[in-house]
């Protein structure tokens, strides 16, 4: 969190702010938090994160203020731990949710060190036969925000990663992981499980999935976690 007077950076936030085009809400979705977090960061309630500058930075397009607070090259970085990843389970969408958001240290991503990174807590049986490595009910995966990387990273055969799927007008969704196979015509989203009830998820070329969901890469997964019982 920032130990400067907090003052100078929220000034900057609302000045950015009444640029055309730059709300909250998009500032909150690219910082991939709750809206009301940003409510209560511009009322003095909420420190800003030394993490969140270059984010905040590149959302407003303004460059914030001094230099003292330039992105960290440390080897580890903090890491959202966003939520659970369970294969054909949808969970209702709690856009209120106020908390603030749980952080774990992981290794930077090197090739996108200015990318966010997320954690994810593994529920099934969904990705149990991936290879070379499996991913196994307990693991947690670590994987980069595609949001963030969109513009350099072109979704290619063989990538891992999660994949979020929504319905009822957004209030249901579900996050799985899923290794892609891409065609011409359409993009598969394939489980790989030795548990016959998991399907993959067919997109055609306007990225509306079979089952009429809308469908969505939300991270691509770089690491898997685990911790040995007994300890």
């Amino acid at each position: 969190m920032i130990d400067a007077p907090n003052d100078i950076y929220l000034d900057w936030i609302r000045d950015a702010l009444k640029q055309p085009g730059k709300t909250q809400v998009g500032l909150a979705a690219h910082l991939g938090i709750a809206h009301p977090q940003i409510t209560q960061l511009l009322k003095g309630k909420r420190k800003l994160k030394v993490h969140e500058i270059p984010k905040i930075a590149a959302y407003l397009e303004v460059d914030p203020p001094g230099s003292e607070l330039s992105p960290s090259t440390a080897k580890w970085v903090q890491a959202r731990k966003a939520g659970v990843v369970a294969a054909g389970l949808f969970r209702e969408v709690d856009e209120f949710d106020q908390s603030e958001p749980e952080e774990i240290s992981v290794p930077r991503d090197e090739n996108f060190p200015n990318a966010r990174q997320l954690t994810f807590e593994v529920e099934g049986d969904s990705m149990n036969e991936l290879r070379p490595r499996p991913i196994l009910p307990g693991d947690t995966i670590v994987a980069t925000a595609y949001e963030d990387i969109a513009d350099r990273v072109v979704l290619r055969d063989g990538m891992v990663v999660v994949v979020q799927r929504s319905r009822d007008g957004g209030q249901m969704r579900e996050w799985s992981v899923k290794q892609i196979e891409i065609y011409e015509d359409r993009t598969e989203f394939h489980p790989r499980s030795s548990n016959p009830k998991h399907k993959p998820i067919i997109v055609q070329r306007q990225f509306d999935a079979d089952d009429g969901a809308s469908v969505e890469v939300i991270a691509v997964v770089r690491m898997v976690l685990n911790t040995m019982p007994g300890y």
